[in-house]
């Protein structure tokens, strides 16, 4: 289990628009690593919603935001389309970045057992180290918190 002050996994992984996003590429800037179950679903629609409001305010401060979720790229075209999202996508069809993030678990839904992601974010600092990390996320008000971990 990934703890504050550890290393962020690295990883590269397809996105939106043909293209890709390797972590270790980004170091000097602040990244805030959210995954999501799914394109286009209520919980995850209004999450990105509001990380999409909220990128003024990220890029004031240097910060990318960056969406995975174990759907394919195509998938995330039409999503980030429909809703004008400012930010990339991040495709993990092999769910290898989400087993490195521990995101990717068994769920209960009506007593059925399967596994899926976790909706889970990462701040993680312009030196590769995670910051702040939020697991079994709850949307509303999310967004907010992560903003405000960025300001401290």
């Amino acid at each position: 289990m990934l703890s504050i002050g550890d290393a962020a996994p690295d990883f590269t992984l397809p996105t939106d628009n043909g293209g890709s996003v390797t972590r270790s590429e980004l170091a000097g800037r602040s990244v805030v690593l959210y995954f999501y179950p799914k394109d286009d679903t209520s919980g995850c629609t209004k999450e990105a919603c509001d990380f999409r409001d909220a990128a003024p305010d990220f890029n004031a401060v240097n910060a990318i935001v960056i969406g995975v979720s174990p759907d394919n790229p195509k998938k995330h075209d039409a999503f980030k389309a429909k809703h004008g999202l400012p930010f990339k996508l991040a495709s993990d069809e092999e769910k290898t970045t989400l087993e490195a993030y521990g995101v990717w678990v068994e769920k209960s839904m009506y007593g059925r057992k399967y596994m899926g992601v976790e909706r889970s974010t990462f701040l993680i600092g312009p030196d590769g180290t995670l910051q702040a990390i939020w697991r079994k996320v709850k949307v509303p008000g999310h967004v907010e918190a992560v903003r405000k971990a960025l300001a401290d």
